[in-house]
């Protein structure tokens, strides 16, 4: 055994010791960055110093560590895509990739890494690319610390700022992403972690994802984007202490949830959205400890959507709290804070002494005819809600909270 070892160790140290830093740049050894990539050997560090290179598409094949000084700019003079991994073991930190070119038939983008592993891209700054960051069939990959921006008046040739395809243990923290089409999109990519990034003023979602699974969204801020967030087709998710704002439009929601099962969502903020979270298809969620404050509709749940459960969240300020095309039975609401519900607490037990039936007669009209929402401030509405509550006729008799908070919960 001890012989295994030494022989092992004697072979690897050749491969340590030939490890070299390379300095690339003005006055340095090597001019250009490509001529460097071309020198070097695996386990080498490219440091590369201020200034602007024009080199067109260059590849890493190897595994290196490219350290920018100074932010050096790899300019992609609007044709090229800058930078492509496809080695393992890579680490690119500390540059500007900027004017990136696009593609009609393949994803032009300002880094792509490409059927590898281990491979990790921070504190770089990323504009006026198609794709900011492109990943396909890679595991193991840390994207953190970026800034990446797009260029919304080039809607048609943007693409999105961080995207996985077909991905394993992805990590994407602490990145700030703007102007894409999508800010983040995930499609089969599993077991990955997207953690405290800002996503906002994206064309039309902050993070969407399809048949995505067991990942973890946590931390994250997704601000005024065009559609809000969309996620489908996925299970075994967990999306805790994100902040979903400032969707607004017809289409427009803070969380769209589409054949969703088996997941998670706790301890979020969904504030001044036209719809903070519709539901369509989806089973078995838990809904906990979310605030929803100030959207117009805070839940738009469709009968589609069985074994779902909401309880201990707030809902304060909402035009309408909850709407459904069907009676919603077979979900359970419990122990939530209701704003609008008259109640009373004679045991001051912190449990209102009466259910509430967070349907209203006028939420149903608005519902099935959305020009009565001009009626929203009028007496009439007032009425409506007020008469159905004292005999309920026709909303849902069996959508019931029992046992609602007198006071909003602690988040």
């Amino acid at each position: 055994m001890h012989r295994l070892i030494l022989s092992a160790l004697i072979c690897l140290a050749p491969a340590a010791l030939s490890a070299a830093e390379l300095q690339i740049g003005a006055g340095q050894k090597f001019a250009t960055l490509r001529s460097a990539l071309a020198a070097a050997h695996a386990g080498d560090t490219l440091t590369v110093h201020g200034g602007v290179y024009r080199e067109g598409p260059l590849v890493i094949d190897k595994p290196l560590t490219l350290v920018g000084l100074d932010h050096p700019q790899l300019d992609g003079a609007s044709t090229d895509e800058i930078l492509t991994i496809t080695a393992p073991h890579v680490t690119v930190r500390g540059f500007d990739l900027s004017h990136g070119g696009t593609g009609n038939l393949t994803d032009v983008a300002g880094i792509k890494v490409a059927n590898t592993h281990h491979v990790t891209l921070e504190h770089n700054r990323i504009s006026d690319c198609s794709f900011g960051i492109h990943f396909s069939k890679t595991q193991d990959g840390v994207i953190r610390d970026n800034e990446i921006h797009g260029f919304p008046a080039r809607a048609e040739s943007n693409g999105n700022g961080i995207h996985a395809w077909s991905c394993e243990r992805i990590t994407i923290a602490n990145n700030h992403v703007t102007g894409h089409r999508d800010g983040i999109y995930l499609e089969f990519t599993t077991d990955s972690a997207i953690a405290r990034n800002v996503v906002e003023s994206n064309l039309r979602y902050g993070l969407h994802f399809m048949f995505s699974h067991r990942n973890a969204y946590r931390e994250n801020s997704f601000l005024s984007n065009g559609a809000g967030v969309a996620v489908m087709y996925s299970h075994h998710v967990k999306m805790e202490a994100n902040h979903f704002s400032r969707s607004w439009g017809s289409a427009a929601y803070g969380l769209l949830l589409k054949d969703m099962d088996d997941s998670q969502i706790v301890g979020n903020t969904f504030d001044h959205n036209s719809t903070a979270v519709c539901m369509q298809n989806s089973n078995r969620m838990t809904f906990e400890r979310n605030e929803f404050r100030e959207n117009g509709w805070a839940l738009q749940v469709q009968s589609s959507c069985t074994d779902n459960a909401f309880a201990g969240n707030n809902f304060i300020g909402n035009s309408f709290d909850l709407a459904t095309n069907g009676q919603l039975d077979l979900n359970r609401f419990d122990n939530n804070y209701w704003d609008k519900a008259e109640s009373y607490d004679l045991n001051r037990d912190g449990i209102a002494d009466t259910p509430y039936r967070p349907v209203s007669l006028f939420a149903m009209l608005v519902n099935r005819m959305p020009t009565a929402v001009l009626l929203l401030r009028s007496p009439l509405a007032h009425f409506l809600d007020q008469a159905e509550r004292i005999i309920p006729s026709l909303t849902p008799d069996r959508l019931i909270d029992l046992k609602p908070a007198m006071h909003p919960h602690t988040l």
